[in-house]
């Protein structure tokens, strides 16, 4: 399939609707039919403002987190309008890709 690979950038730290934001994205990206997505923490990154954000041993509220995902153009299109009613200003990462599955179901 011909769609792309989607990443958002946040810290586990900024929430949205009662979740941490990555858990947001994963439970919205469910619900509109994404067949897959992944949310990785990140031991350190650094942002746009050039702060550095680490996961400290005590506390991990600054960890940078990723959600990644391959869906389709509607679902990217329909991810993209759920963000905007929501208001949500996330750093992203969107690139075209070839996916699939390989083997026998």
């Amino acid at each position: 399939m011909q769609g792309y690979q989607l990443t958002f950038f946040t810290t586990q730290d900024r929430r949205h609707g009662g979740l941490p934001l990555g858990e947001w994205l994963l439970q919205e990206a469910r619900k509109l039919g994404v067949p897959g997505a992944t949310l990785v923490a990140a031991a350190e990154g650094f942002g746009r403002d050039g702060k550095l954000h680490a996961a400290h041993f005590i506390e991990l509220a600054d960890q940078p987190v990723e959600v990644t995902m391959a869906l389709g153009a509607p679902e990217v299109d329909r991810l993209f309008e759920r963000l905007r009613d929501e208001r949500i200003r996330v750093f992203y990462v969107k690139a075209p890709i070839e996916f699939g599955s390989t083997g026998e179901n």
